[in-house]
């Protein structure tokens, strides 16, 4: 740590706190050179991907809009806020664990649409059916039986 007063690149610590909240960390610290006291404060810094825009910009991650996605996608749907809040820390901890730095919103979209499934299939198709512009009835349809899994191919098939 850099003395603030002679720049002195050597300190030593003399004491340290966790605060109250259990978040920081404070330290007095005493300068090598000259001898000087300071305090410095010690916390976690998280740092989110950058997202890209399908369009090639990019912007900070906004963690109000992915919330506000999922709450449209499940509005009037049976899903405890407690099972909304626990999708949200999911896909924010996945993007945290990202290996890059930069993320699509295509993998964004993916993330939030394995939760959906996983929450209410109503929501997942009303997210699918924005997030992926289903263009006619068909491509709405198909969704439906991808969501559905291997059990619904075998009851099309079974029909014929």
């Amino acid at each position: 740590m850099k003395c603030p007063f002679c720049s002195h690149t050597e300190t030593q610590v003399v004491d340290s706190r966790v605060s109250e909240e259990g978040d920081t960390i404070r330290r007095r610290r005493r300068c090598l050179a000259c001898d000087r006291r300071f305090t410095t404060y010690e916390r976690v810094e998280l740092s989110m991907p950058t997202i890209v825009k399908r369009n090639g910009t990019r912007v900070e991650f906004d963690i109000n809009k992915l919330q506000s996605s999922l709450k449209l996608a499940l509005r009037k749907r049976p899903v405890a806020t407690e099972e909304l809040e626990a999708a949200v820390f999911r896909i924010q901890e996945a993007l945290l664990n990202s290996p890059t730095k930069e993320v699509s919103t295509d993998r964004i979209g993916e993330l939030v649409m394995n939760e959906l499934k996983q929450l209410d299939q109503v929501a997942y198709v009303r997210f699918a059916s924005v997030y992926k512009s289903f263009k006619d009835i068909g491509e709405f349809a198909k969704a439906i039986e991808e969501m559905q899994g291997p059990a619904a191919e075998d009851t099309k098939f079974a029909k014929k």
